[in-house]
């Protein structure tokens, strides 16, 4: 069968389900909007529509747009289908695979000892976050794995087959339970549903380890004992940044649900390979009596050396002559144990550098070391700091109750050192410290830390561009100051980068050229100091806030900007979209590596000065651009007449405020649902505004050279391509009549702007929009029919519901729906 088979049959099993839930009425209301809409997509007139729409009951158009969502609930599943059924028959090497990456580096002149010797030097460490952008509750993934596992049975019943009839019964429950949560989640909630792919990853990590170990033998003929270099870790649990409800407690519960976990996936392993390693030697099962030692000392939460020990057994039967049994019965579990070991993954904690601050300065008024701390400047609390960490003493009276606030700072960090107690130091990641704009701000968490007698290594998160621009000189001076190398010792700096406020800070071109040249020269400080170095990208899903696929994210890093790996974030519905099977998440961890692989092998190398002159005059045309926009004193209310921003904040999709504390700003306003509101309008502005601003500076022709030949500037094509290409105009306009904005001069500029950067982008690259992916393309052509009915819902919702006074209390059910259902669609939305 094929993908359009799979989501007709999917389509009319939601077809007969609504006619028996719902009644024929309702059903002939779905397929006369669906045809309706077909029509003015079409170019036909949309009063019969808007008559339509606005005829309906709260009732109605909540339930009509939860049918189009559950419409695309199915397909994204028929898709994750689709790439499971390439790739398990697709024959030969896979483009990006590990293979791949293995042969282009020996065509590039490395041999086996310089690839083995990247690979020991390099990790690739993906973080697991909490964000809104994953809106299903977790009753409704269940229902929805449950149908993923039986459309490959489609294809032998049809529609009247066991499968079939399994995926009707659960569609079935889905239509009668809440899609959207009553309360919002929990801290736990969050951490349980990113844990939820932890079993598919597991799957995943031995066929990565025979694929990178077949790689050798395929180019240099011989085998290797080169692991993965690979990596998890979470901030679910850890990220205290504006996230009241992330205290010591929520951080021990996720702590201790990573060791469950981490129990229940290491247990399965050691019972397989305990059943498999039947060899006896003098009567003897020698292999066995290692496994039950090490499974009764997991089972009962103690900590050991887990990983020593297997590989010992794996040296043994490779010493007794039977490397088979090492290579396919033991290494699944070596390798697992390698990533994951007995703390699953590494939780990072993090925290705004205002309240890392506030503690320290209670801390130290508190002992009686300075009355003032916050009011002294800043080379006065270098000083103040520096001396402070040259002294092993703690600042607090042993025993003495903390106060709330140093409690607060604290806690956490006291929590993570009991875990790191009984699973091991990998149990703990870093600090990372958010708005970092001083070295004062790395260094307070160290004092923290002392309190409480653990070492830890701080991660500087710059995000704003003025703090991009600052980075390297606060790198050096950081990596200058003998009490923090003293700290640092041999380990790797990392140096965090934030997507989401440069962009919101200067617009997505500007954010961009920022981000290449701190870790240009960020890179260049670490060198001249002689620091190994890790950057850690805090990425979306959105293009916005730095999405787009990870492989092609990874190769257009700025060359020799990879010295110890990279970290990224990978958040809200990317979980699922890269994840929810086996296969799947094979797929997307070799796409990662063999980007990284490729990357970290690149010399580092001066780019041509015509172009990073372009790019820099670009990116102040393209930022100014945009600040004209946004600085606009039309510009906050045409954002909240246009888009559904106060809705969405209503939304119980995370425990997260949608905004820091403060009177409503655009500034205090989060990164992710500003993205969000721009692509339930469909238009998807924080991807693309400012784009043509800075082309019109570099010129089509220098333009085109730097796309062929320039992989950075490639990758930022390319997604605003994708942003582009999901933009819609044609819905925009229906945003516009909200409140009479269609003549608005920023409406009538933003529209003219889209059209001028579709058409300048496609000069430039040569081709219409996304013709280099023919896939996603197709995808987002066959969605846009389905996903108008329920942008033409939400804007008649919204219509009511502005139009009266308390009128989102009584639409607030069905708005929320038509949110949902559009995210749905799009996927990418935050």
């Amino acid at each position: 069968m094929s993908i359009r088979s799979d989501v007709n049959l999917l389509g009319r099993t939601l077809g007969q389900v609504l006619k028996e839930q719902e009644g024929e009425a309702f059903f002939d209301l779905v397929e006369r909007t669906r045809a309706l809409v077909r029509e003015v997509r079409a170019g036909g007139d949309d009063r019969e529509l808007q008559a339509m729409l606005a005829g309906l009951s709260g009732e109605d158009a909540g339930n009509l747009a939860r049918a189009f969502t559950w419409y695309f609930q199915l397909v994204n599943l028929a898709e994750e289908y689709e790439r499971v059924r390439v790739l398990q028959g697709a024959t030969g090497v896979r483009p990006q695979s590990l293979e791949q990456a293995v042969l282009d580096l020996k065509e590039q002149g490395l041999s086996a000892e310089e690839v083995e010797s990247l690979l020991a030097r390099l990790d690739l460490g993906l973080t697991f976050t909490a964000h809104p952008t994953e809106m299903r509750r977790r009753t409704i993934r269940n229902h929805l794995v449950q149908v993923a596992q039986a459309i490959p049975g489609l294809s032998a019943g049809g529609i009247d087959g066991p499968d079939a009839q399994r995926i009707t019964a659960h569609v079935e429950a889905m239509w009668n339970t809440p899609e959207l949560r009553r309360l919002k989640p929990t801290v736990l909630d969050e951490v349980k549903g990113g844990l939820n792919y932890i079993t598919n990853i597991a799957q995943a990590l031995p066929e990565l380890q025979r694929d990178l170990r077949g790689a050798f033998r395929e180019a240099f003929g011989r085998d290797t004992d080169a692991t993965l270099p690979l990596s998890f870790s979470s901030w679910m649990g850890g990220d205290r940044d504006g996230n009241p409800f992330v205290t010591p407690e929520a951080t021990r519960e996720a702590l201790e649900l990573h060791r469950e976990r981490a129990r229940e996936v290491l247990l399965g392993g050691i019972r397989e390979a305990f059943a498999d390693l039947s060899q006896e030697e003098d009567g003897q099962e020698v292999y066995r009596a290692e496994l039950q030692a090490l499974h009764n000392a997991v089972r009962d939460g103690q900590n050991v050396a887990l990983v020593p020990r297997l590989e010992a057994l794996e040296a043994r039967l490779i010493a007794d002559g039977q490397r088979r049994t090492a290579d396919q019965l033991l290494s699944p579990l070596l390798t697992v144990a390698r990533v994951f070991g007995q703390h699953l993954v590494s939780l990072d904690v993090r925290e705004h550098s205002g309240q890392t601050g506030a503690a320290v300065a209670e801390l130290l008024r508190a002992s009686g070391v300075e009355a003032d701390y916050l009011g002294l400047p800043e080379h006065a609390r270098l000083e103040l700091l520096t001396r402070e960490l040259r002294s092993r003493r703690p600042l607090w009276p042993a025993g003495e109750a903390l106060t709330d606030t140093l409690e607060t700072a604290i806690g956490p960090i006291r929590e993570v050192q009991r875990a790191v107690a009984l699973a091991g130091p990998r149990a703990f990641g870093r600090y990372v410290i958010s708005m970092a704009e001083s070295v004062s701000d790395v260094l307070e968490p160290l004092l923290l830390a002392r309190e409480v007698g653990l070492a830890i290594l701080p991660v500087p998160l710059f995000e704003t561009l003025d703090d991009l621009t600052r980075a390297p000189q606060v790198v050096w001076e950081l990596l200058s100051l003998p009490e923090y190398r003293a700290v640092l010792g041999d380990s790797v700096q990392e140096i965090m980068l934030g997507y989401s406020d440069s962009n919101k800070d200067a617009g997505f071109l500007a954010a961009n050229w920022a981000l290449h040249e701190a870790q240009r020269n960020i890179s260049d400080v670490c060198r001249r100091a002689g620091v190994r170095w890790r950057f850690f990208h805090g990425r979306g899903t959105s293009i916005g806030r730095g999405g787009g696929p990870a492989s092609r994210a990874i190769l257009g890093q700025p060359a020799g900007t990879i010295d110890a790996g990279l970290r990224i974030t990978e958040q809200g519905e990317a979980l699922a979209d890269k994840y929810s099977h086996p296969v799947l998440a094979r797929r997307n961890l070799e796409q990662a590596l063999y980007g990284l692989l490729l990357s970290a092998a690149r010399p580092a190398g001066n780019l041509k000065p015509e172009w990073t002159d372009a790019m820099s005059r670009a990116a102040r045309r393209s930022a100014q651009a945009y600040r004209d926009l946004v600085d606009s004193g039309d510009f906050l209310p045409f954002f909240e007449n246009v888009t559904p921003i106060h809705e969405i904040s209503r939304l119980n999709i995370a425990s997260r405020p949608v905004r820091r504390p403060g009177a409503p700003t655009l500034g205090n306003l989060r990164a992710i649902p500003w993205v969000m509101s721009w692509t339930q309008n469909r238009a998807n502005l924080p991807g693309w505004f400012g784009l043509k601003d800075g082309l019109d500076e570099i010129g089509p022709d220098l333009a085109r050279e730097m796309y062929a030949s320039w992989p950075f500037f490639r990758t930022v094509l390319d997604n605003a391509q994708m942003s582009l290409a999901k933009s819609d105009p044609l819905i925009f306009d229906e945003y516009l009549r909200l409140n009479d904005q269609q003549s608005h001069p920023l409406a009538v500029m933003l529209k003219a702007a889209y059209h001028d950067t579709v058409t300048l982008v496609q000069q430039i690259v040569g081709t219409d929009l996304m013709e280099n992916e023919p896939r996603l393309k197709e995808s987002i052509s066959l969605r846009n029919p389905y996903i108008d009915p329920i942008h033409r819902i939400q804007v008649e919702l919204l219509r009511r519901s502005r139009a009266t006074e308390g009128g989102l209390d009584e639409f607030e059910r069905p708005l929320l729906l038509s949110i949902q259902g559009i995210a749905a669609g799009v996927r990418n939305t935050g």
